[in-house]
């Protein structure tokens, strides 16, 4: 296939790949040679006479696999922005070709020796300390892939990580399939009172386009919390609303979790490691078991005793309407009626004023053009790979043109749940390469002509994955294997946490949250009362991550042979264990489409939102006190951290900006803890 779009670098700009030439047929075969082409590479460095060299060895591993590169990563972009049954069938063939593939390279004898020599010899190489790293980096991950094992041992860690790989991808599968099944049909506008107008036109459209024409659709998020919980006032509708949200995929997946728990604590076993939860925090900067499980148990009495104080304040709120006992599905509700009768701040009432186009050039890029003095400009000729996905040329303060950001911020049947920063391109000195980074949202889409109105929680949720675009947008590094956001994934929430403080900025702040029909900014008094109530409600929300933590530290804590009979049973004995079961607040993802960890790579790892909002919360208070300007400040942490990607230790990038090590302070007093 010749004309196959995939074996040749893109001409467009940035190399932004050419979505209008590539269709479904074009990935496998892609696919193929892209691991063909890079086994060939690989053998030519092992059958090379000369002796190992840093440039024949490493130079050329890093410079391997290009066609594989980018069909790899224009594909999992589909997958989840756009699928269809043909996509789903590519991926469920490619998923264990895939793990085998990387068995192949990390687990070839006479590669390893080459590595190992050099690594032997690293003190007298004379590396530069960036290709020291790449050493170091590329030694431990093979010693990490089991390249030390012997012949029975790997056999079985290909055939483990064949597995694990088919498994994730069903369960992916699964949930997206559950998620759409589970959206929630309603025949009249009646039971959506409490919704604002255009909240109920948008349920409309999203009917007609779900094909129930004259009804209403409620689609689903990705989290167990549903944000119209808040707003519904039929109490049916809302417990209606809950059980389809957290009944999703328990029959299919619940049996694939136990069954990627068995295995992950099987692969854990064969690599040295007690559980699979060791295995992965030996390589995070938390760097033990015993300093996660440390921190998260410092957390739980706390939290558990603020949210128990919020829900007797609730259960008054409900009791008034003659509800006896306050339910899960009442929570988010009168939490709302609390907030507005406490701080006279409505949820509901603030939308006008957060107008997506208007937060995102006047806020969010109008925050990256104060600190970092960034441009953007919408590229409409530029084709991406969805019409919703917008492509926009970002540009250094001096003109420089520095990369491609791509927005997709729309709810759509063919994406999955959530909100995630990708890469389309990374950036390399040694490839020549610059960043072409996207951020995707699920806004639902409102009627035709309809402005697009985020809710205050969506604000943050647009600020925060820019802080992850800005990190991939800013890396600056020589080897691809360190670009942008490829750090370890208890830091990589750090610099997109950072950019949630933008926000709320005053300059920032009263440059977008403007009444899209009026244009007046958000009163004064209003945006005093917000900052008021910004720590209402941190009881909830903390225990809701926290049990979902605790949920995905459950799992991978299991030792190797442990048998889970059911996977229910185990969640909620799991959380009456750690002291989370709350049964007012379910955990923010339950087991059976919990993605962040059986289809995602935060197994073990979801504690790193809160490990790494010891570090945001931190920086955010040296923002505010080095006594330096915005620009300045923001040049400090570009230079010192978000340029670095993991060319050099992360907590060394902490600290050339704060200046010592990250205290725990003020992550307490922001949420309440301490």
């Amino acid at each position: 296939m010749t004309e196959n779009p995939f074996f040749k670098p893109s001409t467009l700009v940035f190399e932004l790949p050419p979505f209008a030439e590539i269709r479904a047929e074009h990935y496998l075969p892609a696919y193929e040679r892209g691991m063909a082409e890079q086994l060939a590479e690989i053998a030519a460095i092992t059958a090379d006479p000369q002796p190992p060299t840093f440039a024949n060895t490493l130079v050329a591993l890093e410079r391997s696999g290009e066609v594989l590169r980018r069909v790899e990563a224009v594909f999992r972009n589909q997958v989840s922005v756009d699928t269809s049954d043909v996509v789903d069938e590519v991926d469920a063939k490619v998923s264990p070709l895939l793990a085998a593939h990387h068995d192949a390279i990390h687990l070839d004898r006479a590669l390893f020796a080459r590595i190992e020599d050099l690594y032997g010899r690293r003190a007298e190489l004379g590396l530069d300390p960036e290709s020291l790293r790449l050493l170091e980096r590329r030694h431990t991950a093979f010693v990490r892939s089991g390249a030390r094992l012997g012949a029975a041992e790997q056999e079985r860690l290909r055939e483990l990580n064949a597995e694990l790989a088919a498994l994730a991808t069903t369960f992916q599968q699964n949930v997206n399939a559950a998620t759409k099944a589970a959206a929630l049909v309603l025949d009249s506008a009646d039971e959506l009172d409490g919704l604002s107008a255009d909240a109920v036109a948008a349920a409309a459209e999203n009917a007609r386009v779900l094909g129930h024409d004259g009804k209403y659709v409620l689609s689903l998020r990705s989290t167990s919390g549903q944000p119209e919980l808040a707003l519904l006032t039929d109490r049916s509708v809302r417990e209606r609303l809950l059980a389809a949200s957290l009944g999703r995929a328990a029959d299919v997946n619940g049996p694939i979790a136990i069954r990627m728990a068995g295995l992950r604590a099987e692969r854990a076993g064969l690599l040295g490691h007690s559980t699979h939860a060791a295995y992965v925090v030996a390589d995070e900067t938390a760097g033990s078991v015993e300093a996660v499980a440390g921190l998260l148990s410092r957390l739980v009495e706390p939290a558990v005793a603020i949210a128990r104080r919020e829900a007797a304040e609730l259960a008054q709120a409900a009791a008034a309407d003659g509800i006896e006992e306050l339910a899960a599905h009442d929570w988010a509700y009168y939490s709302e009626k609390v907030r507005q009768d406490s701080y006279h701040v409505d949820a509901a009432a603030l939308r006008p004023y957060f107008e997506l186009e208007r937060v995102l050039h006047d806020g969010v890029f109008f925050a990256a053009g104060l600190a970092y003095g960034l441009s953007f400009t919408e590229r409409p000729d530029l084709t991406a790979y969805h019409p919703d996905a917008r492509v926009f040329e970002v540009a250094e303060e001096d003109g420089t043109r520095l990369g491609l950001f791509v927005g997709d911020f729309h709810a759509r049947a063919s994406k999955r749940g959530g909100a995630w920063m990708d890469e389309l391109v990374s950036q390399s000195a040694l490839t020549g390469r610059r960043a072409v980074v996207m951020n995707n949202l699920n806004v639902p889409k409102p009627a035709p002509g309809e402005p697009v109105l985020l809710t205050w929680d969506e604000v943050r949720v647009l600020f925060h994955e820019f802080g992850h675009a800005l990190h991939g947008l800013f890396s600056d590094v020589r080897y691809p294997l360190f670009a942008g956001t490829a750090v370890p994934r208890d830091f990589v929430e750090f610099p997109s946490q950072v950019n949630e403080m933008w926000m709320v900025r005053p300059e920032v702040l009263a440059n977008y949250a403007r009444h899209h029909v009026t244009g007046e900014p958000l009163p004064a008094e209003l945006v005093e009362r917000m900052a008021a109530a910004e720590g209402f409600g941190q009881g909830f929300r903390t225990v809701e991550y926290l049990a979902a933590t605790l949920l995905d530290w459950a799992w991978h804590t299991l030792p190797r042979g442990r048998e889970v009979a059911d996977a229910e049973e185990f969640e909620a004995r799991a959380l009456e264990e750690a002291g989370i079961a709350v049964p007012a607040i379910p955990p923010r993802y339950r087991s059976a489409y919990f993605q962040h960890v059986f289809s995602g790579g935060y197994s073990a790892g979801y504690y790193a939102y809160i490990w790494s909002e010891v570090l945001d919360a931190d920086t955010v208070r040296w923002f505010g006190e080095n006594g330096r300007s915005v620009r300045e400040s923001g040049e400090v942490f570009r230079r010192e951290l978000l340029s670095r990607g993991f060319s050099r230790d992360p907590l060394e990038s902490f600290r050339a900006v704060v200046g010592r090590a990250p205290e725990t302070g003020p992550l307490l007093a922001r949420r309440g803890l301490a």
